[in-house]
This record gives C-alpha cells, structure tokens and sequence, in this order.
C-alpha cells in the first residue's frame, strides 16, 4: 500500500518523506517527489527531524500477526506519539489508516487494538486541534499483494486446501483505489475529523477468494472447509511454523466480523473513487505472481 500511495503522490507532484526501518526502500527511493529516510519512528525526536518542513502526514504502520504487546504499541501507542508531535510541530493534518472492523469490543487482539488507536487519535485531536481523517479498509488486493498471492502459491503447492473460515465475508478494495482515496483526503481538508470505510463493489466469502486465487494462476484445487475445532488446530499450528505467518489464532477471531461496509461511516465515492474496481477486472489481465 505505501509504494502505490507515494506513486500516486508523486504523480501529483507532491513532495513527501518516506520514513522506513530498513532503506534503501527500492521500491520508492527512485520517484523524483520522494525522499527516504531511515529511523524508528517510536522515537519523538526522529520524528521531530523527518517531520520538519512538512505540512501532513500520513500514517501507514500497522502489523497483521502479533501478541498484545506488539499489537499496543504499533496500533495504540505509536499512532498516539506520532499525533503529539504533528501537533508539536504545528503540523494540523493527520491521515491514519486503521482497518474495517476495528470496535472495542471486537473479538480479536487485533481489531481491539485498532480501535483502541482511532479512540487514542480523537481523543488527541480534539483538544490539540488536528485535522484527523480515518481510512478503515477491508482486506487489499493487487498485483504484489500478500493475499490472493499467497492463496496462489498455496495452490500451485498443495493437491487441495483445507480453509479455515470459509464462509467469512469480504468485501476487497483495489490497492490502487486505496492510494487514489488517501491523495484525495490528503488534498480535500473537507474530509478531516470523518471516518471512511473503503471497500470494494463485490462480498465475498473467504472460499470463493481462493477459488479465484486459484483460476487466475490456473492451479484450481479442491477446497474443503474445515470445522471450528480444525480451524482452530490449522491456525494453532501455523502460528508456530518457521518464515512468515500465514494465519493465526486471532485472525480467526478477526474473522468472525463481517469485513464488510456498515452503512456508518462514507465509503470511497466520498473519497472521489466513483468506479472502484473488483477482482476480475483487476486480475483479467493479469495472473498473480506466483
């Protein structure tokens, strides 16, 4: 999502600095409007420096698989720092990306703590004065994402797949129309103190998401869904698997909320993306990158 949303900045000449644990950040420190930075943005003073001469900022860091601790700090804490130095800075215009779902009484460690975040942000907002726009979208798809990718070579692997959560909903949004909705809020100050649900124009349930991953990269295998129990097993067991987490206890429990529009919040057409783009018509020209 960051190297698609500094593409589309950069496409509106908009000069901006990319803060990034490990440079050289290939895919962005090339685009003319772009500096990169190296830092630990959990630190006030870095923060200070990569802020200076700015006028917005906007705030992509967040973790998927994690314990309480990681979750606290990157989805509560850091977005709390980030929002006391904006407004130390006399910087009035902050955009967070935070995710569908997020309630404080959701089931998951992660939603909670998204939530948790969004109220840390208002409550910052509100007596600092900021301009603060909330994006919640659902789960993100294109051509280098980490979701119909993974289900992709999971398939090409495997003679079939056994899913947990088959039937939760979905409701994917482009990458592109995500970075298209942030330069708008960015540029549209109308959109502060709002929260936005960005979703795609298809739901779809978890099984039918793999049935696609699987057409598009032409290794269609058979699908059996797995009772609560096995869920609860497979995830158990990928949780403790060496290499990158693929599934975990809590994303099941994420999964239980519907990743779907509300009705509460304005979605991409108030963000000026009038056409947001499904899944074939993102992947009829393209097969995923297996």
């Amino acid at each position: 999502m960051g190297s698609h949303i500094c593409e589309r900045l950069n496409e509106l000449g908009i000069k901006m600095t990319v803060m990034t644990r490990r440079a050289p950040a290939k895919s962005v420190k090339y685009l003319p409007f772009v500096d990169v930075i190296e830092g630990d943005p959990s630190k006030p003073e870095v923060l200070k420096r990569a802020m200076k001469g700015h006028t917005a900022v906007i705030n992509l860091i967040a973790i998927l698989h994690g314990n309480e601790k990681g979750f606290e700090q990157l989805h509560e804490r850091l977005p709390a720092t980030i929002a006391n130095v904006c407004s130390e800075m006399n910087i009035k215009r902050l955009i967070h990306i935070s995710a569908l779902g997020a309630e404080l009484s959701a089931p998951s460690m992660y939603l909670r703590s998204k939530a948790r975040g969004e109220q840390a942000l208002h409550s910052i907002a509100q007596t600092k004065g900021l301009n603060l726009t909330l994006l919640r979208p659902s789960v993100i798809f294109g051509e280098d994402d980490k979701f119909i990718n993974v289900f992709a070579k999971l398939q090409k692997t495997f003679p079939f797949i056994p899913l947990a959560c088959a039937d939760a909903a979905f409701q994917p949004v482009w990458v592109v129309d995500v970075a298209h909705a942030v330069a708008y809020a960015l540029l549209h100050p109308q959109t502060g103190n709002k929260t936005f649900e960005l979703v795609g124009p298809e739901v779809l349930s978890l099984k039918e998401l793999v049935e696609f991953a699987g057409k598009v990269s032409n290794h269609n295998r058979p699908i059996f869904a797995l009772p609560p129990f096995s869920s609860y097993l497979q995830a158990l067991v990928m949780e403790k698997l060496p290499g990158p987490t693929l599934m975990s206890r809590d994303n099941l429990l994420s999964m239980r909320v519907p990743n779907v529009h509300t009705g509460k919040f304005p979605g991409l057409k108030e963000l000026g993306i009038l056409d947001p783009q499904t899944l074939s018509a993102v992947f009829g020209v393209r097969q995923a990158k297996i």
